[in-house]
């Protein structure tokens, strides 16, 4: 087939016709990569390169601009591109670009979002470790973001026992209460065996500061 027309469309775009039916799309970025002019013969695998270009370039720039909101792990921004682009082939070459650039990378996105957690959210390592890895991170990756935070863990249980939880804990007979406040422990992350033994903790120093 032949380019028949070649004319600027709007901003950076030109309309490229085909055998003066077809029309297609394409950023100047694509128009020099390609040498595209009119006369030019293209067959269907030249076409076809122009097409996957165009489009990867879209998809790319489409990223960019996602990632100036906020950080993307790479399995969010895949599924971010294929919900709008529908093929997940060129959607996935799109975040290994993103990735070899280093404008995409897991760890360090595990890394901010372990702290958002634990520190701003107060989870235990286990809802922690589990919304790491709803966001897409590997298990290496979201144990290796979260092991800093072992000390802190142990902390933010006893906060949240005395400030959130405290009006609950006023006497370690009302079974009903303790059990509301390990349930809700129990919903932000933590294991039963740290839960019942800063409950325990806890308990004393009240009592002492009874005393």
């Amino acid at each position: 087939m032949k380019v028949t027309a070649l004319q600027k469309y709007k901003g950076s775009t030109y309309e490229v016709e085909l055998d003066y039916e077809r029309k297609i799309y394409l950023h100047i970025d694509i128009i020099v990569d390609f040498s595209v002019k009119t006369g030019m013969e293209l067959d269907r695998t030249k076409l076809r390169e122009i097409i996957y270009a165009s489009n990867f370039r879209r998809a790319y720039q489409y990223a960019l601009y996602r990632l100036d909101y906020r950080d993307y792990s790479a399995k969010e921004m895949t599924d971010k591109l294929v919900q709008t682009y529908k093929n997940e082939a060129l959607c996935l070459a799109v975040v290994e670009k993103l990735k070899k650039v280093g404008i995409i990378n897991d760890a360090r996105y595990a890394e901010k979002l372990a702290r958002k957690l634990v520190e701003v959210k107060k989870y235990g390592y286990i809802r922690a470790k589990r919304e790491l890895k709803l966001k897409g991170i590997s298990e290496f990756i979201a144990v290796d973001a979260l092991e800093k935070y072992s000390e802190s863990f142990v902390e933010n249980l006893m906060s949240l026992l005395e400030t959130k939880h405290a009006r609950y804990l006023t006497d370690k007979s009302d079974r009903k209460s303790v059990e509301k406040v390990k349930a809700a422990l129990v919903r932000y992350g933590y294991g039963f065996d740290e839960i019942n033994r800063s409950i325990k903790e806890y308990f004393e120093n009240y009592e002492a500061e009874q005393d």
